[in-house]
């Protein structure tokens, strides 16, 4: 049994340590710059929106929950405490995505390529909102890195990676994915 003990507390050890070097690797590879960094909002409780959804009204929308502003503050707290440069924040025009930019970076803007389709009611926007995202990253000067606050949906989409809430996934200019992030809630 002393023997189990053992190596679990050695296994715990070493994967620390390969945890710890694998993050310091990312922040390095961050804060060279001309990187793309999609976020997936932070925690909204449920999935989807109601019915009602409109987007210039946060009350008939799922918004962050009190651990989701927590998780937005840590996100920006991973940037600053990490010295890593952003160029621009962008956000999808839903109120958990604005809140989570705002929160996290303080300025951001929207764009609509960002918004999710995940609902049949914006589902048709999805081809349109892709290529626009593809003619935005055609026009990035490369040296600086870009946030998107987005949605599971979109980062799914354009990474093929599918995003836990408050997760940031970092990709190079041909959006193959570097290495991902998860922020607790």
């Amino acid at each position: 049994m002393k023997f189990l003990k053992f190596l679990f507390i050695i296994f715990i050890t070493i994967s620390s340590a390969v945890k710890a070097d694998s993050n310091q690797t990312l922040i390095n590879e961050l804060q060279k710059g001309g990187k793309l960094i999609f976020i997936r909002h932070a925690y909204a409780p449920g999935g989807g929106d109601p019915d009602n959804f409109d987007i210039n009204d946060c009350t008939t929308q799922r918004n962050l929950s009190d651990s989701g502003r927590v998780q937005s503050q840590k996100i920006g707290n991973f940037f600053k405490k990490n010295k890593i440069s952003i160029g621009k924040v962008y956000s999808s025009e839903w109120c958990r995505c604005k809140e989570t930019a705002s929160i996290a970076f303080k300025e951001y803007e929207t764009q609509n390529f960002l918004n999710s389709f995940f609902s049949a009611k914006f589902a048709n926007n999805k081809k349109k909102q892709i290529i626009d995202f593809d003619k935005f990253i055609s026009t990035w000067d490369k040296d600086q890195n870009l946030v998107f606050v987005t949605h599971y949906v979109v980062i799914s989409e354009i990474l093929n990676y599918a995003p836990s809430s408050g997760e940031i996934v970092i990709s190079d200019k041909r959006l193959k994915v570097i290495d991902t992030f998860e922020i607790e809630y």
